[in-house]
């Protein structure tokens, strides 16, 4: 609805400012002008693809810019006449306009060349000797030059006040327009040696060689799917082993959190698979099965190791690809018997269980709030319908208003899978209406003056929607002390709280079979389509704390020694093993 007032303000703009040009009229045309650029500003911001809706349709920003300069022109020329000095001096000026823009384009789209083409770039490391240049300001750099167009305002809006105001605002504008050309020339001057790639390469990794990486965490992927590496970042920060981060993606690196590691961007599979920098490294650990893991598998010097973003019952905590790993590391011996029962090549001896050090600051005390809280945190769609576990379509609207209805009230944390939408749009759209509907509440919630005007029940309870980076999943386990999750790694780390949790049945298999073939279930409340189970579940009495306990155990593996220990020590087993790389389990 946003996007259609905003798109309605601006394309209605126009035929009023050519209306105004033509009677004329300069002061409804100055105020139809401000309007328009009031409205362009805002168009950016609504929250939908409107930009790109008004290019499919031949109404670009530049078009629209252009035809509101043409308004101004044939203001000018029904006010002063087209003979009129500052007539010529407008119609000059606005062009000139256009040839600024032009040049600040070319140059801005330079500078991103030459910084796109470098070989690697990085983080937490010393590569002073490249002197690379600082960035410079956000309008300098962006190639489309939209903050360039917006210089037109000083002549159109200058027009409405008549032709010399209109000259004097070009001539100021291109005064502008130059003057941050100019400004940018240097910064592309100072990025000409970063297109020197043998350069760059030797001096980055000189710095690698004098880190001596021992371990290597290696990523690739989305950016949506950048929480498969950083959920392993804190974990490589406390062993006492010397890792590094390989990124093969241009600016992931911006999209994982804060850290200490050196971090590396190759995009190049030719670059990476001859950077011998890296070859000190004993161990290479993955956290996903992606194409570009072969570019890495193909050194012959490093030991391979399959971490996986999460320890769940989905297929792909046992994806056949995982065979083509050294080893597979599990949390406990639940990843184990997972393989042993899917048969798909990984052998058991090349499997081993390391545990989850992430889980180390999960509490198994709930918020202690005066009401309980209940996390609901689908998980995505997935990538085949064979794969489809979400009960976002069919369920999630009525699990959250079955939530918000709740008497007495509850508190509601709606976390959905940062991939919820990727593939099946009609994921999307139920997420939209459970965001919507919290909203509503909480919008009905403001409006209560008084304590009086809203139960008392009521009043204090604010929902929480997570859609970002924060805050953590771990940080609303601890918030809430109910769990609401579909197959996934949210169920089996929500047992390290030891909380009451439920886990819906999108498939309407048989209780038993769901169960045998999703154990992380066991100790879980079944939910069903009809959400018959959902009363009993939220106000019945909870009796499966002991089954948490033990199936925990079998999950993560041991308390004691505890996951970190675990972790460092299988990192010091292939540290200190003799003799190169092990056969692969293919």
């Amino acid at each position: 609805m946003r996007g259609l007032i905003v798109i309605t303000a601006l394309i209605g703009c126009y035929p009023v400012l050519l209306v105004s040009a033509l009677w004329p009229a300069p002061t409804l045309f100055g105020l139809v002008a401000a309007a328009s650029y009031l409205v362009e500003c805002a168009a950016p911001h609504t929250g939908r693809p409107l930009p790109e809706l008004l290019d499919r349709v031949h109404l670009g920003i530049t078009l629209r810019f252009a035809a509101r300069e043409g308004a101004a022109l044939l203001l000018v020329a029904r006010t002063a006449g087209p003979d009129s000095p500052w007539f010529v001096a407008l119609a000059a000026g606005v062009f000139g306009i256009h040839v600024v823009r032009a040049a600040h384009t070319g140059l801005a789209l330079r500078l991103r060349q030459m910084l796109s083409r470098m070989p690697v770039t990085t983080r937490n490391l010393d590569v002073s000797r490249l002197r690379i240049p600082k960035m410079p300001p956000r309008f300098l750099r962006d190639s489309g030059s939209v903050q360039f167009l917006f210089l037109d305002a000083l002549p159109v809006l200058g027009a409405a006040f008549g032709a010399v105001h209109a000259a004097v605002g070009t001539g100021v504008a291109l005064v502008a327009g130059v003057a941050g050309v100019l400004a940018l020339i240097p910064y592309v001057r100072r990025a000409t040696p970063l297109t020197d790639k043998a350069r760059v390469l030797e001096v980055v990794g000189e710095q690698v060689r004098a880190y001596r990486p021992e371990v290597i965490l290696y990523f690739s992927g989305t950016t949506a799917a950048a929480y498969q590496a950083r959920m392993w970042l804190p974990t490589l920060e406390r062993m006492g082993r010397r890792a590094i981060v390989v990124l093969r993606e241009r600016g992931m690196a911006t999209h994982l959190e804060p850290t200490t590691l050196p971090m590396l961007c190759i995009p190049s599979s030719a670059d990476l698979m001859s950077f011998r920098a890296l070859f000190s490294a004993k161990l290479c650990l993955y956290v996903s099965n992606v194409g570009r893991n072969v570019h890495m598998l193909r050194i012959p010097t490093l030991r391979s190791a399959f971490l996986n973003h999460g320890d769940s019952d989905k297929e792909a905590s046992f994806n056949p690809f995982s065979r083509v790993y050294d080893e597979v590391w599990v949390a406990g011996p639940a990843g184990r018997d997972r393989y042993r029962r899917a048969k798909v090549g990984v052998r058991d001896e090349n499997i081993h269980e390391v545990g989850r050090p992430q889980l180390e600051g999960i509490s198994t005390q709930g918020p202690r709030l005066p009401y309980r809280t209940v996390l609901y945190a689908p998980t995505w769609e997935g990538w085949s319908d064979d794969l489809f576990h979400t009960s976002l379509i069919t369920m999630g609207p009525r699990i959250v208003r079955a939530l918000l209805d709740h008497r007495p009230a509850l508190r509601v944390i709606y976390k959905p899978h940062p991939l919820t939408g990727t593939r099946d749009k009609s994921a999307l759209r139920a997420h939209r209406r459970i965001v919507s509907m919290i909203e509503a509440v909480e919008l009905a919630r403001s409006k209560a003056r008084h304590p009086s005007s809203a139960p008392a029940e009521t009043a204090c309870v604010r929902h929480l929607i997570v859609t970002g980076r924060e805050p953590h999943l771990y940080d609303c386990f601890n918030e809430c002390d109910l769990l609401i999750s579909d197959i996934s790694s949210v169920v089996a780390d929500f047992l390290a709280s030891e909380k009451p949790y439920a886990v819906t049945n999108v498939s309407g298999m048989a209780e038993r079979a769901f169960h045998e073939r999703y154990p992380s279930t066991e100790a879980g409340v079944l939910l069903g389509e009809d959400l018959a189970g959902l009363a009993a579940f939220l106000d019945g009495e909870d009796t499966l704390a002991r089954a948490r306990i033990k199936l925990r155990s079998y999950l993560f593996g041991p308390e004691y020694p505890d996951a970190l220990t675990r972790f460092d020590a299988n990192i010091e087993r292939v540290m200190t093993s003799a003799g190169g790389p092990a056969s692969s389990g293919l």
